[in-house]
């Protein structure tokens, strides 16, 4: 959907950005993963754990890192939420490499298939601004409690019903961006491109990346919550008010705009 993009070049640098609130257990498993993986990093590369004021060791295992990856610690001094978390690490991202990249958002925990970042990068390289991982898309939702499988799924029904949007994903973390695309949208909204902090930011930043015409595509993916060590650090109720308040200014916006 949206408006085609340009033909993109493969080789652009690969700017992850992986928010992390008390990832302690789960990172070390993301950093083997993600080794395993070596043709990911083209020339300029890097890696952005945004350690969004973590209690544990989480800033520890960054920062301790000797392996071969090109990870960097980013620190938000205390715990913002997730949409604080994408905010500043899209601005570290934006500012460390000037030219067209891939940004590459996804979860601390393990729980996606990283095995989809090649079909997400080749759809980017074929035009798309935007791609989504998505579970609901011809994915799965392995191993995860009935009450977050219910959100995602009425999430998606009624984000797209409401904001009028074609995607059947639209709170997972991980996606795969144009930093171009990024940066038409911060030059058009400023500060307040991401104004959900909690975990309904993720569904605010495609409808406002909709709204400036992305092409938008998805590519299917499993998501298996046996995978991450500990508890989903997602709260169910905050997050649904998030979405309420999304829905709330999202339709005044419009409303205004007709005036």
């Amino acid at each position: 959907m949206g408006t085609p993009v340009a033909q993109t070049n493969p080789s652009w640098p690969r700017l992850l950005v992986i928010p992390a609130y008390n990832e302690e257990q789960n990172l070390p498993r993301l950093f083997a993963d993600l080794e395993g993986r070596p043709s990911l990093y083209t020339p300029g590369s890097r890696i952005f754990i945004v350690d969004d004021g973590s209690q544990d060791g989480t800033a520890s295992v960054v920062s301790g890192y000797r392996g071969p990856l090109p990870v960097e610690l980013v620190r938000m001094g205390k715990n913002g939420g997730p949409g604080a978390a994408f905010a500043r690490g899209f601005g570290e991202a934006l500012a460390a490499h000037p030219g067209e990249s891939f940004v590459i958002t996804l979860e601390a925990d393990n729980t996606s298939d990283l095995d989809v970042l090649d079909p997400m990068l080749a759809c980017a390289a074929d035009g798309a601004g935007l791609v989504l991982a998505s579970v609901h898309g011809g994915g799965r939702m392995l191993n995860v409690t009935r009450s977050r499988r219910i959100l995602s799924t009425g999430a998606g029904v009624a984000v797209r019903r409401a904001l009028a949007l074609d995607a059947r994903t639209v709170s997972s973390f991980f996606r795969v961006y144009r930093a171009s695309v990024l940066r038409t949208a911060v030059a058009r909204h400023g500060d307040r491109l991401i104004q959900e902090r909690g975990f309904a930011c993720k569904a605010e930043l495609l409808v406002k990346l909709t709204a400036l015409g992305v092409t938008v595509a998805e590519v299917p993916v499993d998501l298996d919550a046996s995978r991450r060590e500990g508890a989903s650090k997602m709260p169910v109720l905050r997050t649904m008010v998030g979405y309420g308040r999304l829905f709330v200014r999202e339709r005044l916006q419009r409303e205004s705009a007709k005036a």
